[in-house]
């Protein structure tokens, strides 16, 4: 009866906590207002409504998958929810250990409830070894040497080692970007016609005056021209300019922060357990910011 007791406890709190948040939160997947610019609480909150089908159809799995991406960015709440989820088997398969590590990870960070939690649920001593795949660290790609935590091709990293100064950018961003988007193939091509290295659109390859996208070196001397010019306009926040590199710098500027698109949230993710660095030096007359806004403001209009 005492462990019942605090089992009922638990739930009333879990409930008061999602009722509070639902007075505050004033988000919808229709149109998501201005209240919710942060792109980790929008994510946190996409998840809820999936999970409790608020405007949505009913859908736990999709609602583990959000919660996760916000607590690989960081989010407590998005930790302790998914450890609720794992607790109780709501979309993934109940796990007492991995909901314990998740309800750890957010305590850390001074989370109440998930505080409360391990009290009746002890963590476990290979805490890290329980956390679910989806926030263990998968950044493998098959070539060439070993590069920090991801394989590279060793002719490209020479050749982004040789011309990163002249651009003034770290070769290791560059590695980074490089690995997520082609793999270190030359000759990639995506569904949006991005190509080479560093997977330039043709606009961006115009913008940036690359002759041929899928030589290796006119590719990377674009891909770094614009990664430059990323850097100056965020000021060197990588997380927004690994954001920008894939949503395009009006997305960033349009949310305040990484997009809540699930594509640029991972993306985001791979770059930043790659590079391990949140900021990087910029040149600030390389951009400039009030006329991109103007011109920004102007096209969407």
């Amino acid at each position: 009866m005492h462990i019942f007791r605090k089992w009922q406890w638990v739930v009333l709190s879990y409930l008061t906590l999602h009722v509070a948040v639902a007075y505050s939160g004033e988000v919808s997947l229709r149109g998501i207002t201005a209240s919710t610019a942060n792109s980790v609480d929008i994510l946190v909150q996409q998840a809820r409504q999936y999970e409790h089908g608020e405007s949505v159809p009913l859908d736990r799995e999709k609602a583990a998958d959000l919660y996760c991406q916000a607590a690989r960015l960081g989010s407590a709440e998005g930790q302790y929810a998914l450890g609720w989820m794992y607790a109780n088997g709501r979309g993934v398969e109940r796990n007492d250990g991995t909901a314990a590590s998740l309800f750890g990870m957010a305590a850390v960070q001074g989370h109440d409830y998930a505080q409360k939690m391990l009290k009746l649920m002890p963590l476990p001593a290979d805490s890290q070894k329980r956390l679910p795949g989806c926030l263990k660290k998968n950044s493998s790609i098959p070539s060439g040497a070993m590069s920090g935590q991801y394989r590279v091709d060793q002719t490209i990293s020479a050749l982004v080692e040789k011309l990163a100064p002249q651009y003034e950018i770290d070769p290791g961003l560059v590695l980074a970007v490089i690995s997520v988007e082609s793999g270190f193939n030359t000759q990639a091509v995506s569904s949006k016609n991005a190509q080479g290295l560093m997977q330039l659109i043709p606009e961006t390859a115009e913008r940036f005056q690359v002759k041929n996208a899928f030589d290796a070196e006119d590719n990377i001397r674009g891909g770094m021209a614009y990664l430059r010019w990323l850097l100056a306009f965020f000021k060197g926040d990588v997380a927004l300019v690994a954001a920008a590199y894939n949503a395009g710098e009006g997305a960033v500027e349009k949310y305040r922060g990484v997009p809540p698109y699930p594509e640029t949230v991972r993306y985001v993710d791979k770059i930043l357990s790659r590079y391990n660095k949140t900021t990087h030096p910029f040149q600030p007359g390389v951009v400039s910011r009030t006329s991109f806004i103007f011109t920004s403001a102007a096209a969407a209009q």
